[in-house]
């Protein structure tokens, strides 16, 4: 018999032994163990992880095919606007009147139309307003006491002024919330038009008082405003295959679903305001000076940004206030929104950046109050988004891209974004100002992807934008200069929130998730670059992603669509991590809680002996057979009780041992006798269990005698068969000093502590500090009297200098 010996390593670990016969030697080769001889399989959790996710996912249809693709009857439906609205600086009213034409493109007949009115939410008796939460009143300070008071006070509604149909007779429409049901005169049939008027008015929230996604800011050291005006007009909601009308209620969170369209929109604002917007200026002979026009054509075919109107001719611009109104036109095709900002305060650059064989201008509009930081940073933020989102999705489909600084800390709408970050009164700026704006402008900028382009229901599924346009963003970042300081997207930032109880899972509604910014941004951006680095490899992944941006773009994707197509373009059965990353709370929580070391004994007495012999004489005496050693024995006395047993030696090879060694080697085939000879490599079986439930890909890193490092990357089917425990033999061509598993922290392990072997002692530190003194209230009180007097009597001396220094003159 051919034995295989274990030999425990330096660490207190459960050890087996295995034995093989000799036919079964070269089984060891088949990598993985399951459990020693005679013993019993390792608990399983009861649950299939890799259990296909079919019973979840919709049932694939002529729309969306079970590739993951818009199926061969595949429709959206069509929204076209004509829109007028003017703004009455001093009130901060906007009144308009719209146009809209509606093309059904469903099979379906509709009796009426659902519109948004999503600032509607800003009523005091909305529903968003009514189920706020809020824990009481402890310590407020005057913003927030501030920000209350007028929030119940502030009739930020849209008033719905009139609906009339093509003709100009009037429609019943009913107001529910945030959603306005028009009845049609007649039902809509598939494939026809309809077109509607609607009138109404609205005024714009302050920024002090009242926060939302649009606001106004009022500068009190010149008395201008900065406008960032969304969410302005009544809007169709959507209506689609997969949910009908999606008239979910705006409760605050949940952002917006809408349908394409192409828009006509003018603007009329005082006459001196510059008006920034989606699409492109229709009328720049009546808005622009020569001189701007001239620097807009230059910028367009500049690299770098060039300054349509400069900071100091902005800083005029407050200062002089010009009478009339201006109108400002913008034509916009194939967009699902529209949005707008106008001030007399804008400085405005632009840069023309190439995208797939196109120019598109990226430009910034901003207040003297941004600089120097936005003029350096802002305009080069936007163009490297459009390269760098162009690259991993689709190239960025429309003509300019807008960054525009005011009171909105950051919200995206098709074509221009709002974002807020400023340097101090100084002009200096800290390196989270400078990194915050660049991040800002990446991830704004990024959702003319998702969801302005790729135009998933933000309503439902916030991760489906914020997650997927996180991921991206966090690419962007990473391409801007060398180690940038990324928030989300490496898998060590998530490990906090991954093991925390206050989550619920990815595949959650907008409006019930926990913490926000960890489920919808960080979590879903983290499992994608943990697909692509460890699961899939860039290379498949890039491809597969792209294959999915480019599939629904300009379409209305679904979660289904996206993980039926990373799939389908891979390859790879994904459904393992959909499952764990997107519908569970589960986390990553690998560790290392078995090593044995296995040599080949070939059965060679002369080798085994000497071997033997050597593990003896390396054997640690006992304390206990150190101290008898030193006892007085009763063979010396009486030497007659010693006999052939007290001089055999054990580790002797004996005629017998040959004999039997030669009978073996004799009835062994050819190869066997030549497996036997070969020179083997050392078998190590690590085993490695799953303490937070979802599989990962084992990664381990190996620390081999001689120096050598090795690193074995194995899928995470090899959890297959047990979810909690997995034993992997390693063959090595040295042995295994050392083992790291997850060496790269690539899989988001909240645990490392068991990550290594030998294990390593946790690191942390610790500070030396004296107690400060504690004052109490009469103390405090003392301290501020005398602070009081003191003031006072310094303020007597400034009054006596000053009437003695006029007294001398």
């Amino acid at each position: 018999m051919i034995a295989v010996q274990s030999v425990s390593l330096p660490r207190p670990l459960a050890l087996r032994r295995l034995v093989l016969t000799a036919a079964a030697a070269v089984a060891v080769q088949g990598f993985a163990i399951a459990q020693g001889v005679g013993e019993a399989p390792p608990a399983r959790s009861g649950k299939d992880v890799f259990r296909q996710l079919e019973e979840v996912l919709p049932t694939p249809n002529a729309y969306r095919n079970a590739s993951g693709a818009p199926g061969h009857e595949y429709w959206q439906q069509k929204v076209d606007y004509a829109i007028e609205i003017s703004l009455d600086e001093d009130s901060r009213r906007f009144t308009g009147s719209e146009r809209i034409t509606y093309t059904n493109n469903s099979p379906d007949e509709l009796r009426y139309l659902w519109v948004q009115l999503e600032n509607n939410l800003y009523s005091p008796d909305s529903h968003g307003a009514l189920v706020e939460e809020n824990s009481g009143l402890a310590k407020e300070g005057f913003g927030t006491m501030r920000a209350m008071l007028a929030r119940d006070e502030f009739e930020g509604g849209i008033d719905v002024l009139a609906v009339r149909d093509g003709a100009g007779a009037a429609l019943t429409h009913t107001v529910v919330d945030t959603m306005m049901r028009v009845d049609l005169p007649q039902p809509l049939a598939s494939g026809a038009r309809t077109e509607f008027e609607i009138d109404w008015t609205f005024v714009m929230n302050d920024s002090r008082e009242v926060w939302a996604r649009a606001a106004a800011e009022y500068f009190e050291d010149d008395g201008n405003w900065i406008f960032e005006v969304a969410h302005w007009f009544p809007r169709l909601a959507a209506y689609t295959d997969v949910n009908g009308w999606q008239h979910k209620q705006f409760l605050g969170r949940g952002e917006f679903t809408l349908e394409f369209g192409d828009y006509q929109v003018e603007i009329t604002v005082p006459a001196d305001h510059v008006v920034a917007a989606t699409g492109v200026l229709q009328n720049p002979d009546e808005v622009l000076t020569a001189q701007q026009r001239q620097r807009l054509a230059e910028a367009e075919r500049s690299d770098a940004p060039v300054l349509v109107i400069t900071p100091a001719e902005a800083d005029a611009n407050e200062q002089e206030r010009a009478d009339g109104t201006a109108t400002w036109k913008f034509a916009a095709e194939n967009v699902r929104d529209f949005a707008w900002a106008s001030s007399r305060k804008f400085a405005w650059d632009a840069m023309g950046v190439d995208i797939d064989g196109r120019r598109v201008l990226a430009m910034s509009y901003f207040p003297g109050e941004g600089e120097p930081l936005w003029s350096r940073y802002s305009t080069h933020a936007v163009a490297h988004t459009l390269e760098v989102y162009s690259k991993f999705a689709v190239p960025y489909p429309w003509p300019v891209a807008i960054s525009v600084n005011g009171p909105v800390g950051g919200m995206e709408y098709p074509m221009i974004c709002f974002n807020g970050p400023r340097p101090e009164e100084d002009g200096t700026y800290s390196a989270r100002t400078k990194y915050g704006l660049i991040s800002v402008v990446i991830h704004e900028v990024g959702h003319n992807w998702f969801p302005m382009y790729i135009n998933s229901d933000e309503r439902q599924w916030t991760w489906m934008d914020e997650g997927l346009n996180t991921f991206v963003q966090y690419l962007a970042e990473q391409e801007w200069e060398p180690d940038y300081p990324s928030r989300r997207g490496e898998p060590r930032n998530i490990t906090g929130y991954m093991s925390s109880a206050n989550q619920v899972p990815i595949m959650t509604n907008s409006e019930t998730l926990l913490q926000f910014g960890n489920n919808a941004y960080a979590k879903p951006a983290t499992a994608l670059n943990v697909l692509r680095e460890t699961v899939m490899g860039r290379e498949l992944f890039d491809f597969a992603f792209g294959e999915y941006a480019r599939r629904w773009a300009s379409k209305r994707p679904q979660p289904a669509d996206l993980f039926r197509t990373m799939e389908d373009a891979s390859a790879v059965d994904l459904d393992w991590f959909w499952r764990g990353w997107f519908y569970t709370t589960d986390h990553v929580n690998l560790g290392i809680v078995g090593v044995e070391e296995f040599t080949l004994d070939p059965g060679d007495p002369q080798i085994a002996k000497a071997r033997d012999r050597a593990e003896d004489e390396a054997r640690p005496e006992t304390l206990g057979e150190q101290r008898n050693a030193a006892l007085a024995k009763r063979s010396d006395r009486y030497p007659e009780l010693l006999d052939f047993y007290n001089s055999y030696d054990e580790f002797a090879v004996t005629y017998q041992d040959e004999q039997a060694y030669a009978d073996l080697i004799e009835g062994l085939d050819p190869w066997e006798r030549e497996l036997i000879e070969r020179e083997m490599p050392y078998f190590t079986a690590v085993t490695i269990a799953n303490h937070g439930g979802l599989v990962m890909p084992v990664i381990l890193e190996l620390h081999l005698e001689g120096g050598l490092v090795q690193e074995v990357r194995i899928p995470a089917e090899i959890w297959r068969q047990n979810d909690l425990r997995v034993t992997k033999l390693l063959m090595t061509e040295a042995r295994i000093e050392s083992i790291v598993l997850d060496p790269h922290e690539e899989t988001a392990d909240v645990d490392t502590s068991d990550n290594h072997f030998p294990q390593q002692p946790v690191r942390t530190r610790f500070e030396l500090f004296k107690d400060k003194d504690k004052q109490n209230p009469m103390q405090l009180e003392r301290a501020a009297e005398k602070a009081r007097a003191e003031a006072a009597e310094g303020a007597e001396a400034v009054d006596d200098g000053g009437e003695g220094a006029v007294g001398g003159r």
